[in-house]
């Protein structure tokens, strides 16, 4: 396993992070509990979850995935082995944002985050977590799909500042260690950057966003914030939801698939998607490498990433992940990669 810095701390984090949001819905516990023993065994030190998990969200499986780490984390005695992450739920905002969590207002204000990170907390069994991410932003923004940019007037939100100073309160106490955001923009990032200056407040460290052969947008602005400001991106669905191995290609549909199972995914069910999936996949081929593999490799290369989120519904699938930190993606694999990305830019963003 290779290892990298966590944003300006003194902490390593794996290159590979295992994602948990399968717990509860795809994976029951006993088998949560296996992929994280094969985790451990294989290097892995950051383990991320988030009190919304599993995904598709629901009121009857809402925490799961906390609960079978906790429970793991309990059993096995290995807190100190490892970083444990998860993430505060925000305001319900959009269709598909849950609702049913604590009463779907969720605000990062000082009830809203206490709530959260108390019971994130006691599903884990835990008196501390090492990162705690804020799921998005308070504020409505382009994510999950999103594309045009609509202000919205005199929205309801919670200022950054004041979201900064109650999670840095949280660190005073030794409730959380550091602080991480997650699909958030460039706008979003400095704001934090500059609150943490100016008021003496705690810094971020990460940002977990989506990055993956399908969407680079993440390149495009927040990849320089990464290098120069040290808070390195936690990339979150490197496969595309399993579209970058290759399995949905000419409208397959394994039984167990995420896309087969769940209709909110639509972003990645679109021609151009298809189209380029196909050439990442015979791109792989011609080099004798897995696609996915391959996929995986390409995200742990770049500098801008600290790790690599990778999920899993079979040890099987975890292992040739985990593998990935042995391919190489040499020159020439660049190279064939930037001329499909120039044909077929950015179709799952």
């Amino acid at each position: 396993m290779q290892y990298r810095p966590l944003g300006r701390t003194n902490i390593n984090v794996s290159v590979i992070t295992l994602g948990t949001m399968t717990w509860g819905e795809q994976n029951t516990e006993a088998e949560a509990h296996s992929q994280l023993d094969l985790a451990v065994e294989r290097g892995i030190n950051l383990i991320d979850v988030a009190e919304m998990y599993p995904v598709p969200p629901k009121p009857e499986t809402q925490g799961l995935s906390e609960r079978y780490l906790g429970t793991w984390l309990k059993k096995s005695g290995k807190r100190d082995q490892l970083l444990i992450a998860t993430k505060a739920t925000g305001p319900a905002r959009k269709p598909h944002n849950p609702r049913h969590i604590r009463g779907g207002i969720n605000h990062f204000d000082r009830k809203g985050l206490s709530d959260a990170l108390h019971g994130s907390l006691d599903r884990l069994q835990l008196d501390y977590v090492d990162l705690y991410q804020l799921h998005w932003p308070d504020r409505s923004v382009n994510s999950f799909g999103q594309l045009n940019y609509n202000h919205i007037d005199n929205e309801e939100t919670v200022a950054i500042e004041e979201t900064l100073r109650v999670l840095s309160e949280f660190v005073k106490a030794g409730k959380i260690r550091h602080i991480g955001l997650s699909n958030e923009t460039s706008w979003g990032v400095a704001q934090f950057l500059r609150a943490a200056e100016k008021f003496d407040l705690e810094r971020v460290v990460t940002i977990q966003n989506p990055y993956n052969l399908l969407n680079r947008l993440f390149e495009i602005n927040l990849a320089e914030f990464a290098h120069r400001e040290q808070v390195g991106l936690l990339a979150y669905s490197p496969l595309a939801f399993g579209v970058l191995s290759g399995k949905y290609l000419n409208g397959a549909r394994p039984v167990a698939g995420r896309l087969t199972l769940f209709d909110r995914f639509v972003r990645y069910s679109n021609p151009q998607v298809e189209a380029a999936t196909a050439a990442y996949v015979a791109l792989a081929r011609k080099y004798q490498i897995d696609p996915a593999q391959l996929a995986l490799a390409y995200v742990n290369s770049r500098p801008f990433v600290t790790s690599n989120i990778i999920g899993a519904t079979t040890l099987e699938q975890l292992r040739s992940n985990i593998d990935s930190v042995s391919v190489e993606i040499t020159p020439e694999i660049i190279d064939g990669i930037e001329a499909i990305h120039k044909t077929q830019p950015n179709p799952a963003p």
